[in-house]
């Protein structure tokens, strides 16, 4: 019975010894004061990869640690996970703040670029290894943070968002303000779309970020044009253009969109699928080549 009670203890000691999310205070330059919370497995790589993971609006960092498997991902591939969380705009990014859409500006931006650096110095994280994914208003946010800091991400994958700059001249980003044109489909052309992201870091002539965009075609908050016109701005910026569509990937309910060879650029809708298109850990994992 003693030695059935140590084994107990034992147990309990390790799980309560594993690994969890914490929250970081004194990342760096916060200026909209936006919160910072890591998940660090166990067991960290070398030199770790870091992913940024954006949550959608009305959402919390804790939530979108418990909202996708990330940090089962995390566990096994010894990555590190950075969660920020907006408390601000109710709970939404500020997508359409002209300082988080400029390079070294500001805003929600800057703040998660200091939790990036953070992470880097304190864990000797890999920083051609730095990546960004959200949802929703995360998803929009994805991609202000591939358009604004082409020189820290990687790769991106924004799963029911906007492009880069969307809401760009609006009041605010979120679901109940009047102006909601950029959620219902704005047009734009690719060399238009493409301005927006080259004006946001004037005279960067460096590597871009790759780019996967997730959409459902049911969404009626964010419209499936979203998706596409998304798509039309990182085929611009990436100098890609569509070369095919693949049935079923990654379910029968979705079409695969592949640009070029399909190693800088993918989309991906799905019939029937609402706001927001979940998470797709395997595919979006791959892509960034973790």
């Amino acid at each position: 019975m003693l030695l059935s009670n140590l084994f107990t203890l034992a147990a309990s000691a390790t799980l309560a010894a594993g690994a969890s999310l914490q929250q970081v205070t004194n990342f760096g330059n916060n200026p909209t004061r936006i919160y910072m919370y890591i998940y660090v497995p166990d067991k960290l790589a070398n030199n770790p990869a870091v992913i940024v993971a954006l949550h959608p609006c009305g959402g919390t960092a804790q939530g979108w640690y418990s909202g996708t498997r990330l940090p089962t991902y995390a566990n096994q591939k010894g990555f590190i996970v950075i969660y920020p969380g907006t408390p601000n705009m109710s709970n939404c990014w500020d997508v359409h703040n002209p300082a988080s859409l400029t390079h070294g500006a500001g805003g929600d931006a800057l703040g998660i670029i200091s939790m990036v650096n953070y992470t880097v110095e304190k864990y000797s994280a890999d920083r051609s290894k730095i990546f960004v994914m959200g949802s929703s208003s995360g998803g929009m946010m994805t991609n202000v943070m591939a358009g604004s800091y082409p020189d820290v991400f990687e790769a991106g994958a924004a799963y029911s968002g906007t492009a880069h700059a969307c809401f760009a001249g609006a009041g605010s980003a979120t679901p109940f303000s009047p102006n909601q044109t950029c959620a219902q489909g704005l047009s734009r052309t690719p060399e238009q779309w493409g301005n927006f992201v080259r004006n946001s870091y004037p005279g960067y002539t460096g590597k871009r970020p790759r780019m996967q965009i997730y959409h459902g075609l049911a969404d009626s908050l964010v419209r499936p044009a979203c998706g596409y016109e998304a798509l039309k701005q990182w085929s611009n910026v990436l100098g890609v253009s569509l070369t095919r569509n693949v049935t079923g990937v990654p379910s029968a309910q979705y079409t695969q969109m592949i640009y070029g060879d399909g190693t800088q650029l993918q989309g991906f809708f799905g019939q029937g699928v609402g706001h927001t298109a979940p998470v797709n850990e395997d595919l979006m994992l791959k892509f960034f080549g973790l």
